[in-house]
């Protein structure tokens, strides 16, 4: 049985998904981009949006009652793969070993013209 996250300390979603869905002991977390659920706009810059994506994963998961370190996949898309190491130096600072698995890749564009979008794999 499948039962719907929300919380309003992430951005809503912008479609017909969830921020979330819980199945048994797995959580699979939409993607979410840069925007600040506290005024609904996107953060200026690469750094600025990965940081508040991490932290609007952060909230979904805590609402969830899980933690970053319960992660046990992301995928992350970027508009331009050269912004990759910015994007890891953030990302690093959320996680312990070990580390969730992993995908990368380039992505021609993203929801409101964001910079970076991750989704994620959680358990509890």
């Amino acid at each position: 049985m499948k039962k719907e996250v929300r919380t309003e300390r992430a951005p809503l979603p912008i479609g017909p998904y969830s921020q979330a869905v819980q199945v048994g002991n797995l959580i699979f977390l939409a993607g979410q981009i840069g925007i600040d659920p506290e005024t609904g706009q996107l953060a200026e810059g690469t750094e600025a949006q990965a940081r508040q994506v991490m932290e609007n994963l952060k909230a979904v998961l805590e609402q969830a009652g899980a933690t970053t370190d319960d992660i046990v996949r992301c995928d992350i898309h970027l508009v331009d793969l050269s912004e990759f190491g910015l994007v890891n130096k953030i990302y690093a600072k959320y996680f312990n070993a070990p580390y969730p698995a992993r995908l990368t890749v380039e992505s021609s564009a993203l929801p409101k013209g964001a910079r970076v979008e991750i989704a994620a794999i959680a358990t509890i």
